[in-house]
């Protein structure tokens, strides 16, 4: 058994699948070296960019070393599907200082690295790898094993996951790896049980540029499926060959496995079967299922990079004390911290890994009939909507951890099947698996399989907003079926009920065009596994926790005798029936922070404003923004938006609609099926979306019916714009709506701003270009260190200044413009399109200005004060913003 582990060195046959006499030539950047500074007492670290000709193209690389000369273990860094080299350089750097020699790169066909994307081609991207390892085994600073074989690890997220795992069965002289939400058979992730992952495909072939961009064999592949909807054998053999699963017998490694439980793309099951077979190879192995993944939640980024660095501390540099953490632990979510609106984590553990069927309970699932018939429409439209892949940072499947039902299912074209409700709190981890009876009017039936946690009021909730797909052959007549659905962490509360639907289409995947009916009924139970032996950890008893319920009795008597009872929330104001907003008093202070975000800040906005609110960086304005859209929770003080006080959930936030940082689309569709999509995800009837009388004000025009991928920056800004407008909220909040725009983009979001505030509806803008703030906003609010500094309409903030504009009939020329900057009282004169821009100093007056320059022949038709923005800002913030 070759374990591979520092200091147990057995003989060794090479597995190099390019003959190791293949050069790599430095074509660019050798000994050049940039010391990147550090905040602290560490040492700097040192990084050469090199462009190196490998085996016919050229890769971008990057070699971080730091400290005192000395051999030390390396490690190689691979980034994510469509990123570069420079993704990973923080985590280089890091490693550097730990001790390690870092090389970085960019795959075949991303960044300044040439050559057609292979999706890590034993022959091309794998190669890559042993030739970089070559490079490696030459440097100086690098411990050797042998000559030419390094002591090396790789690590990697997604596509540098894989090519960690690749690179470990192609080249024996690679020690241990840590593949990040990764795939272990790309096949079986693009097209699980024979059916098209269509979006999550397409999301790949448009990151990556375009089919041109990648190996002939794989365009064609991928346009072949792309049309017919079905993947055929020879699709499956190309993915097969590129994905490690081709080499599982080979990977002998110690493999720390990072798998991520938000993600459609690649599951919880492409980890276990990694898991198996590396396992079964006699490597340690070690599962971590992480918060994030490819559709959105916590990537869990410094947690995550500390445990990889102990992974190589105890297997590169041999550091038994290394704690390389527990054989398997899971991240759970557990509510939202009030204080940032984000997910509280806590991890449990297990010594060993359960695998995906482990402590299976078995319930009985009962339906409306004992054998349901649905419909798979014509074109397989509309589709059931679970996850939305490519929305990244839109998260849905991180809102179904918080218990917020996001799904979609259409009547008609679903059977669901419930159970009774659960007894005690049961904890889900792993795979449930049922088993179904399924007849078709077409030979093939393909069903989409998903298990909700209903609540006793019925509201829904899909974990992870995964689904599992079926294709069944034979149908016509009638057929068995065990289904294996997606893995999941997910606690189900005590009354809760576990409701099994199979439907006939989901966005994400290709469904048959054809119409048929299908009929389902049960055959067995749905066996969810428990994973009994892993536990959550503790958390520590504070002191208050002793103190408390003393605490607590005192004050219950204090109410009993003074008749005083808490309320839901206060009542709505009438007299603020009509008023879009009006701050009191809000006050926020972070958890740990050492000032208030935001202090006793108050103001109102009238119907049909456009308030723009201004404020230096840390002003408070984004906490302000939101509090106000119910994401935080103040300290103090209150908000109230048409009279109604907003909380986390509010009923009345339904008629505010925001832009903040962006949207996610998805880029293979129109501008119009995107929003029509993001809309139906809402739940709320189609004609509340006044979808039309959004994209006029947007005015998108015929870029509607394109592609999402084909837009300008200004479009898509546009058509987030029009999302947030979708329902026509009364109050609209834009958060830096003009970010990456250039002028004349800008000048039409501005209008886009004032015509939506032109049928009486209020806009609040957050932005930090201040002219396009006093081009487009009635009214300003300007904060600076948490509190309010002024407040009011844009003429009268601005206000009057030492400044006048001078209107002139015609312009003025050079030699007057001089002879006017050197009168008595004035500072300065400068030619403007409308006249002059004369800058009074203290002796001066507007009255003596105006005589001398009728002394002059200036054809004087206006005078008046002038000050910008930008001058009143910085008078109002003491200089400094």
């Amino acid at each position: 058994m070759d374990l591979r582990l520092p200091g147990l060195r057995g003989p060794r046959r090479p597995r190099r699948i390019v003959s190791a006499v293949a050069a790599v030539v430095v074509l660019a950047g050798a000994g050049t070296w940039t010391a990147v500074a550090s905040d602290d007492d560490t040492p700097a670290v040192h990084r050469a960019d090199r462009v190196m000709a490998v085996d016919g193209v050229r890769l971008d690389t990057s070699y971080f070393t730091s400290g005192t000369a000395g051999r030390r273990p390396a490690v190689l860094l691979g980034h994510g599907f469509g990123g570069t080299k420079d993704d990973v350089r923080q985590q280089a750097e890091d490693l550097a200082r730990d001790g390690y020699a870092v090389l970085t790169w960019s795959a075949r066909g991303f960044g300044r690295s040439t050559g057609k994307i292979g999706l890590n081609d034993p022959k091309g991207e794998v190669a890559d790898v042993s030739r970089l390892i070559d490079w490696l085994a030459k440097q100086p600073q690098v411990q050797l094993d042998r000559s030419g074989d390094p002591r090396v690890g790789v690590a990697g997220a997604s596509y540098g996951g894989a090519i960690s795992l690749l690179a470990a069965g192609y080249d024996d002289r690679v020690d241990a790896i840590a593949p990040a939400i990764t795939y272990w058979n790309l096949a079986d992730a693009l097209f699980p049980d024979g059916v098209f992952k269509k979006l999550w495909a397409g999301i790949f072939f448009n990151t990556g540029g375009g089919a041109a961009r990648f190996e002939p064999a794989l365009a064609a592949m991928y346009e072949r499926v792309a049309e017919s909807g079905t993947p055929d054998t020879a699709a499956r053999e190309l993915l097969e060959a590129r994905s490690p699963s081709a080499v599982a017998d080979r990977i002998k490694v110690p493999t720390l496995l990072l798998q991520g439980q938000t993600d459609s793309l690649f599951t919880l099951a492409q980890s276990d079967a990694a898991e198996k077979a590396i396992r079964a190879n006699g490597a340690p192995v070690d599962v971590d299922w992480i918060a994030g993944g490819h559709d959105g939640g916590d990537l869990e980024g410094d947690r995550v990079q500390s445990r990889v660095r102990s992974w190589f501390d105890r297997y590169l540099k041999g550091d038994k004390a290394a704690d390389t953490g527990p054989a398997f632990r899971v991240t759970r979510t557990g509510g939202v911290d009030s204080t940032d609106g984000a997910a509280r984590l806590r991890g449990a553990s297990a010594d060993t890994y359960p695998g995906l069927e482990n402590g299976e309970r078995a319930f009985t699932l009962t339906g409306r009939r004992e054998e349901q018939s649905f419909t798979n429409p014509p074109g397989a439209s509309p589709p059931a909507v679970s996850a939305l892949p490519g929305l990244g940072g839109g998260g849905l499947s991180q809102l179904s951890s918080l218990g917020v039902g996001v799904s979609l299912d259409f009547p008609g074209q679903y059977a669901s099947f419930d159970s009774a409700p659960v007894t005690d709190d049961l904890r889900v981890t792993g795979s449930p698996t049922v088993t179904v009876h399924v007849r078709s009017t077409s030979d093939t039936a393909v069903l989409f399989a998903k298990v909700y946690d209903v609540s006793g009021s019925g509201g829904q909730v899909l974990p992870s907003q995964l689904v599992t797909p079926v294709r069944v052959e034979g149908a016509k007549a009638g057929k068995d079926v065990t289904i294996t659905l997606p893995a999941v962490d997910h606690k189900v509360q005590d009354g809760h009920r576990l409701r099994l639907v199979l439907a006939s289409t989901d966005l994400g995947y290709a469904s048959p065009m054809t119409p048929a009916t299908y009929t389902v009924s049960m055959k067995g139970a749905l066996k969810v596994p428990t994973a009994p032996a892993v536990t959550t950890a503790a958390a520590p008893l504070p002191s208050w926790v002793w103190w408390l319920p003393l605490t607590g009795a005192a004050i219950a008597l204090a109410l009993l005798l003074t008749a005083r009872r808490r309320t839901a929330g206060p009542a709505p104001d009438p007299a603020l029936a009509e008023v879009p907003l009006q701050i009191t008093d809000l006050s926020k202070k972070y958890a740990n922070g050492d000032r208030y975000s935001v202090r006793d800040l108050s103001f109102r906005v009238e119907k049909g404003q456009v308030l723009g609110l201004l404020g230096p960086n840390g002003a408070g304005k984004t906490t302000t923004l939101r509090m106000l859209m119910g994401l935080i929770t103040p300290d103090g003080g209150e908000i109230r938006v048409f009279g109604h006080a907003v909380r986390p959930g509010a009923p009345v936030l339904s008629r505010v609609g925001s832009f903040v940082e962006g949207a996610g689309f998805l880029p293979h569709l129109s501008g119009r099926e995107n929003l029509e999509l993001y809309w139906r995800a809402t739940g709320r009837p189609a004609e509340d979306a006044h979808l039309e009388e959004a994209l006029e004000i947007a005015g998108l025009g015929d870029a509607l019916a394109r592609a999402v991928r084909t837009y300008s920056q200004g479009m898509r800004q546009r058509l987030a714009i029009a999302q947030a407008m979708l329902g026509l909220p009364d109050l609209l909040i834009l958060d830096e709506p003009t970010n990456g725009l250039d002028p004349p983009q800008i000048r039409e979001m501005r209008e886009v701003m004032i015509r939506y505030a032109a049928d009486g509806r209020t806009v609040i803008v957050s932005s930090h270009l201040l002219s396009e703030v006093e081009q487009s906003c009635t009214h300003l609010v300007v904060m600076d260190r948490g509190r309010l500094v002024q407040a009011g309409p844009v003429a009268e903030i601005v206000g009057s200044g030492d400044t006048l504009l001078v209107g002139t009939a015609a312009p003025v020329e050079e030699p007057v413009v001089e002879k006017i900057a050197a009168l008595p009282g004035v500072a300065s004169a400068v030619p403007v399109d409308e006249g002059l821009l004369v800058r009074l100093d203290a002796d001066g007056s507007a009255q003596r200005l105006v005589a001398e320059l009728v002394r002059l022949d200036v054809p004087v038709q206006a005078v008046g004060p002038h000050r910008r923005l930008e001058d009143a800002f910085l008078t109002l913030i003491g200089g400094s913003a």
